[in-house]
């Protein structure tokens, strides 16, 4: 199992089942939808609490609680990193007009050679 940046797997533009799960569940916690679950959730767990019922009401509240935040947390890294892949392939993509405009005109500064450097263009990237 190689940990590489999970945007650089499987190619350019090809969602693999995961990537394509993520996108899903991105798209569902962030609807107002999931919303409503979570003020529901939350509201059980305050009225289980208020109630006096039985710990184990308070902790299965509780656990789903910390469930749903884990789940929370690994699809915001995940969707992070997306979207820091992303951008860094944007910014890869004017750096290499840059380079290109720049050797035209027969510009080969330092800025010239630190752009190239940056970026890896002697690497093929």
């Amino acid at each position: 199992m190689a940990f590489e940046h999970p945007a650089k797997k499987g190619g350019q533009g090809r969602l693999g089942p995961f990537e394509k799960l993520a996108e899903l569940a991105s798209n569902f916690t962030s609807s107002p939808t999931f919303s409503v679950f979570c003020v529901l959730l939350v509201a059980g767990f305050v009225a289980v609490h208020l109630a006096h019922l039985d710990t184990s009401w308070q902790h299965l509240f509780g656990d789903a609680m910390g469930a749903v935040a884990l789940l929370l947390l690994a699809l915001l890294k995940n969707s992070e990193r997306r979207a820091e892949h992303a951008i860094q392939s944007k910014l890869d993509a004017i750096a290499a007009v840059l380079l290109e405009q720049g050797e035209r005109q027969g510009e080969t500064g330092p800025a010239h050679k630190n752009l190239a450097e940056s970026i890896g263009i002697e690497d093929g990237d």
